[in-house]
């Protein structure tokens, strides 16, 4: 979602990398460092007033955590134009130096182990405004249709700490959270879990409490404000009554009461092929907001103007796109991949983009049929580039990733589907992922060795190829009297992916290696098509 970094290519092992120039912010940002190691996030209380007019926030941030082991001194991040005016712990104030976006905080009481401990920072400023929302962070300041104002925070990317103090890294997630919005009277603020109170103060302002209770990433924490109004319904899903929270400008109120008709339809799909709605204790919600859409944690952000498609439009170009919104559908199944799992780090992004966009076409399954679904995830291949690995380089924050994560990472679990030839062993395997890693921050291995093991097959060339090279496996095969020959070209050493095709009509499984294999077709002629499902191109060569 970010401006592209210059990159060199370079080889090594046979898998193609990106090599780029990263810098000690980046490592900052993106290692688990010695400050960050020790303590584990418990509970933050965000309280803050929010002025729209000029622009600024002010406000603090509480954070409890438990001891891992001894350490003096404690990371917290804050980016400019940002600041910490004041850090307190037992009411005594402590000193901090600061190294750019990074704050160290010199603790005084002493840090033993399994001890529960928590620091209040102070801070305020204007934050930065993201200059291409929703895929540059910071805050946007707009007026809606009425000239009312119009507020919203993004966390993706440049990260959380554009606007609050906090452990920016995704590797550690706040257990729980209450967040306090402190606006003018006349607007609402919204932000994740259950709104359990609104506070009037004789200032013309209103002070709204909203609490998480389930595990939640920085980036999915987020706050809105504008002129809205409320509507609700319950959804009766596979944990029981699930209560289901619009905001809405005031003036859309009654077209997203029909458009929004489609979160029960969408819930009923994903319930199906993922598993339990992973936040039933901190509720649905849908918040427009002045940008497109943003996987926010239990108040997912929607801003696609009430139409279906993207912006209007069928990137599958199947005729399937245009049956859903393409906001709605995409940011709520990242409720299971993104915010249910949660990578580690963000090299693995995959593991969010690759499983929601195939969620849009298991969506169209459910509702229009298997082969409306195959033809929505054939469709959206359109957009695959090739352009590098899916894997990115760990540990700095790499936010030069390929948009190859959407529809090629699709492409992949769609074959995958194919390869294990059991729709109901694939949808349980989909399930067992939101059951295996329910609340948690994982690695690409970690994903990898589940599917590979629920599947019972031996899937690390696949894997390998497909997620650290950008190379694109190529199915080559010719006919010499009667016997098919046919192999793996443009693959890592060792690739077996099987692959099923049709001869002369007749549905055939194929186990092609890299070097030559043959079968005996007992045929004068051939007629090779590769099923439609597997994303591999074809060539028939006169001979080896």
């Amino acid at each position: 979602m970010s401006v592209f970094i210059s990159t060199i290519l370079f080889v090594m092992m046979g898998i193609v990398c990106n090599a780029q120039n990263f810098t000690r912010q980046d490592s900052l940002r993106g290692s688990i460092t010695p400050e960050r190691s020790w303590w584990d996030l418990s509970y933050y209380y965000l309280d803050i007033a929010v002025d729209i007019e000029k622009q600024t926030i002010q406000g603090s941030n509480t954070i409890r955590y438990r001891v891992l082991q001894p350490n003096q001194r404690i990371q917290i991040d804050l980016q400019p134009p940002m600041g910490i005016n004041k850090v307190y712990e037992d009411g005594k104030e402590l000193k901090y130096t600061r190294d750019g976006n990074a704050y160290f905080i010199e603790l005084k009481k002493e840090q033993i182990p399994e001890d529960y401990n928590e620091i209040i920072i102070w801070y305020s400023g204007k934050p930065k405004i993201a200059p291409r929302p929703p895929w540059d962070s910071g805050m946007v300041w707009e007026k809606d249709s009425l000239g009312k104002l119009f507020a919203s925070s993004i966390s993706w990317g440049a990260g959380s700490s554009q606007w609050w103090p906090c452990k920016d890294h995704m590797y550690d997630e706040v257990d729980s959270l209450k967040f306090s919005i402190n606006v003018q009277e006349d607007l609402v603020a919204v932000a994740n879990g259950r709104l359990i109170n609104i506070e009037t103060k004789k200032n013309k302002t209103h002070t709204y409490h909203w609490v998480v209770v389930n595990p939640i990433n920085n980036y999915g924490l987020n706050f809105n404000i504008g002129n809205y109004a409320h509507f609700s319904e319950v959804y009766h899903g596979e944990l029981g009554t699930l209560d289901c929270d619009y905001y809405v400008l005031e003036q859309n109120l009654t077209k997203a009461k029909e458009h929004f008709k489609q979160v029960p339809m969408m819930l009923e799909a994903f319930e199906y092929w993922f598993g339990p709605y992973p936040f039933y204790e901190d509720s649905y919600k849908l918040v427009e907001t002045p940008y497109l859409g943003m996987e926010h944690q239990s108040a997912t952000a929607y801003g696609n103007g009430y139409q279906n498609g993207y912006l209007g439009k069928d990137g599958s170009q199947s005729g399937w796109g245009n049956k859903f919104d393409h906001l709605i559908i995409h940011e709520s199944g990242h409720e299971w991949f993104a915010c249910n799992i949660t990578f580690k780090d963000v090299a693995d992004i995959w593991i969010h983009e690759s499983f929601t966009t195939y969620s849009e076409g298991l969506y169209v399954e459910y509702h229009y049929g298997k082969e409306a679904g195959n033809d929505y995830q054939i469709g959206i291949r359109k957009g695959i580039n090739n352009d590098k690995p899916m894997i990115g380089y760990y540990d700095v924050n790499d936010l030069a990733y390929s948009g190859d994560n959407y529809p090629k990472g699709a492409a992949i679990l769609h074959m995958l589907r194919q390869i294990v030839d059991d729709d109901e062993k694939w949808r349980q395997i989909l399930r067992g992922l939101n059951k295996e890693f329910y609340h948690q921050t994982v690695t690409t291995r970690q994903v990898e060795d589940y599917i590979t093991g629920k599947c019972g097959l031996n899937l690390n060339h696949f894997w390998n190829q497909y997620l650290r090279t950008n190379q694109i496996p190529q199915f080559e095969y010719y006919f010499v009297n009667g016997r098919l020959s046919y192999r793996w070209a443009n693959a890592i050493e060792k690739f077996d992916m099987p692959l099923k095709v049709f001869i002369n009509d007749k549905e055939q499984w194929l186990y092609p290696k890299t070097n030559w294999q043959e079968k005996d077709v007992n045929s004068e002629q051939i007629n090779l098509i590769v099923d439609r499902n597997f994303y591999v191109p074809s060539f028939y060569s006169n001979s080896k």
